[in-house]
């Protein structure tokens, strides 16, 4: 009898066991993309939350054209080398997803995509440190002496357009649009120690403190959002809690009901939930825009809308892998994926990546924007 019930309990063991390994089996079997591409910081998902309030809300993302594959995937596959990045954490999300989408073909490129802003990645760009610079302002007169002391020549190439985002806590009921009147005196330096509390910007607000996180002095977006709002780049209160990692600033205003903070579109596009948008009141008369694809392509989301680029050093453009990658980069095969959910910016006209394709290919050294940064600029002169 022990041993006839001993073999009952042996075969339901066995049986288990088997079902076990099948699972295990199916589990395995079904991830088969094991290449990541480069060496990225985890960003997370992304998807696409509405807010904002009194005005229109933001259209979701568009369904992307369909990807090519490249024309010359049997060249991508017998390339190795490497290609260092740093700069920008606005302009990452679209260089990571570059790299990781190019990786899928040229298994033999390691490409590694820091962020220590822009200001810090010209910093090791301009001492020939990186091949590739993101950068989500123009290159500055101080980096192009920079460079220019060193010997470093580079190709200026404008990738996406980006809406530098206003935005609080879901929790917050009371800001739904600021003008920028009112951004003014929240970040302008003389409101440092002064403008503390959300009533002293419209007294209509509730009596509650106000904690404001945004970018940090190396950012191109802090010099950027400072121009577009103060009138004058890098002219800001010190108070607040800053961060080249627009990760960090996204985890702050997320956990704060006081909160208002400041970073590229594509943090509040991944973080579903997590943020709301507040609409932007250029002129003060109560015309309430908020980013989206459609307001960002079409100039209306000002003055806060703007291209990001890449700079790529003139010797590591002569490299094959560097070569192909920035030509995968603004090619077909990828440019398709920038307005997805897992990217979140705004692609260029097909038109301005034809022309900016052609500037890389003959090498076009130097900068468009030679006094850097310019609030509510356009693109236009990547076609003459």
């Amino acid at each position: 009898m022990l041993r006839k019930s001993w073999g009952g309990k042996f075969a339901l063991l066995f049986g288990a066991l088997l079902a076990l390994i099948a699972l295990v089996a199916v589990a395995c079997g079904g991830d088969d993309d094991d290449e990541k591409g480069g060496e990225t910081p985890a960003s997370g998902g992304q998807a696409t939350q509405a807010g904002g309030g009194q005005a229109t809300k933001p259209a979701p993302t568009s369904t992307p054209e369909k990807v090519k594959e490249p024309a010359n995937k049997a060249e991508l596959a017998k390339l190795k080398g490497e290609i260092i990045i740093d700069g920008s954490s606005t302009v990452y999300p679209v260089t990571a997803a570059a790299a990781e989408e190019f990786r899928k073909y040229a298994k033999d490129v390691r490409i590694s995509v820091g962020i220590s802003g822009t200001g810090g990645g010209f910093k090791k760009f301009c001492n020939g440190e990186t091949d590739i610079q993101d950068a989500s302002r123009p290159i500055l007169p101080t980096e192009v002496e920079a460079c220019k002391a060193k010997g470093i020549e580079y190709i200026e190439l404008p990738v996406a357009y980006d809406g530098l985002s206003v935005v609080v806590s879901p929790k917050n009921t009371w800001a739904q649009c600021l003008t920028v009147a009112e951004l003014k005196k929240i970040w302008e330096p003389d409101a440092q120690g002064k403008i503390t509390n959300w009533k002293q910007v419209r007294d209509s607000f509730p009596d509650r403190p106000l904690k404001l996180y945004g970018a940090g002095a190396d950012s191109g977006t802090f010099d950027y959002f400072t121009e577009a709002i103060m009138g004058k780049a890098k002219s800001s209160r010190g108070d607040y809690q800053a961060s080249e990692d627009d990760n960090i600033l996204v985890q702050g205003v997320s956990g704060d009901e006081n909160s208002l903070g400041y970073f590229g579109y594509a943090y509040y596009i991944e973080n579903p939930g997590k943020l709301k948008l507040v609409a932007i009141d250029e002129k003060g008369d109560g015309n309430c825009v908020l980013p989206s694809e459609e307001t960002i392509r079409g100039g209306k989301y000002q003055p806060l809308s703007r291209p990001i680029f890449i700079y790529v050093r003139k010797e590591a453009a002569d490299r094959p892998e560097v070569q192909a990658f920035v030509k995968f980069y603004l090619s077909k095969s990828f440019t398709p994926i920038i307005p997805t959910k897992e990217v979140g910016y705004i692609p260029l006209t097909d038109e301005l990546y034809a022309a900016i394709t052609k500037r890389f290919e003959e090498k076009k050294l130097g900068t468009l924007f030679p006094k850097g940064s310019e609030v509510g600029a356009t693109l236009d002169r990547y076609l003459k």
